[in-house]
């Protein structure tokens, strides 16, 4: 049997409507939704699907539908077919689905998790004053280089390493302000501010690091059934003190998602399933490792058509 892997979307592939053929094919879609429900006191699937009031864009509800969303795909795919991936990897928030998928952590308790993760990052920076923007175009030396005299103005860092030339900065606004202009003037192809509330993966994160790892500490976390590629390090986790302590560091820490789908690309991995809404992450993968192949799986075809090339 052929090698594949899974990767989780985090924040960002978020949509209304999401998964609404898939549900209308399986009831363990909707009742995937209905335990996270549960977990919330709120109806995630209504949000999902019928949101009027942009509740779908508040951190604290993103998070756990799309948590929601990814490990429901898991299910239904767990459902229909035999085949089980080799590694599974999550983009930052989609770490938390990759570990329920793995067997580390208990779906309602990581609902529960990503819930509050999403209001310790929004209450850790006051609104307006954090900030993220997507560069493209320059070396990761250079931009490091940039934000080093940028912190002359405050808190900016490197967020996520997506992949060759496309990385995320974060940190207090006046400061990623300036390391636009600075990139700018070094010849970046694109400096562009992301429309996000919440400054993710930086040193702002540290309060937030500090109340997610007293409930991170009520948890049971167990071995992963399948292995994981946790973001801080690039490396497959199976220690669950060690899993809980990257989940912690994962906050304010880059996400190296670069060196993540070369991990497994080197594991023999060049099928891979993106199991949440969307294809940002297979549009990352493909500029990282362009000999990867990927598939969809958030509506019935797409869904039907990576079960179809898998088995062959």
């Amino acid at each position: 049997m052929q090698k594949f892997g899974f990767v989780f979307p985090g924040q960002g592939s978020q949509k209304l409507g999401m998964l609404a053929t898939l549900a209308e094919r399986s009831p363990v879609i909707k009742a995937t939704f209905a335990e996270a429900s549960e977990v919330l006191g709120q109806d995630l699937w209504e949000i999902t699907q019928l949101d009027g009031q942009n509740t779908l864009d508040q951190t604290d509800i993103t998070q756990p539908a799309l948590l929601a969303a990814s490990v429901a795909i898991w299910r239904l795919w767990e459902s229909l077919s035999q085949l089980r991936p080799s590694i599974l990897i999550g983009h930052s928030l989609g770490e938390y689905s990759a570990l329920v998928c793995a067997g580390v952590i208990n779906f309602q308790e990581a609902t529960n998790i990503v819930h509050l993760r999403g209001q310790f990052m929004q209450s850790a920076v006051p609104a307006g004053e954090g900030r993220m923007a997507a560069i493209v175009g320059l070396k990761t030396l250079k931009l490091h280089q940039i934000c080093s005299e940028a912190q002359q103005v405050g808190v900016v860092s490197a967020a996520n390493f997506n992949s060759p030339g496309q990385t995320v900065i974060a940190g207090e606004a006046a400061a990623v302000e300036r390391a636009i202009e600075l990139c700018k003037e070094a010849g970046a192809k694109r400096a562009l501010p992301l429309n996000v509330s919440v400054p993710s993966h930086c040193a702002l994160m540290r309060p937030a690091a500090e109340r997610l790892e007293r409930e991170l500490n009520n948890i049971r976390i167990q071995t992963p059934k399948i292995a994981v590629v946790q973001n801080v390090n690039a490396e497959i986790s199976e220690q669950p003190q060690q899993i809980k302590q990257n989940l912690v560091k994962q906050l304010y820490e880059p996400v190296l998602w670069v060196e993540s789908v070369q991990l497994m690309y080197k594991n023999g991995v060049h099928k891979v399933v993106e199991c949440g809404p969307g294809k940002v992450l297979s549009g990352l993968i493909r500029r990282i490792e362009p000999e990867i192949q990927c598939f969809g799986s958030d509506d019935a075809t797409n869904f039907d058509s990576a079960i179809l090339e898998l088995s062959g």
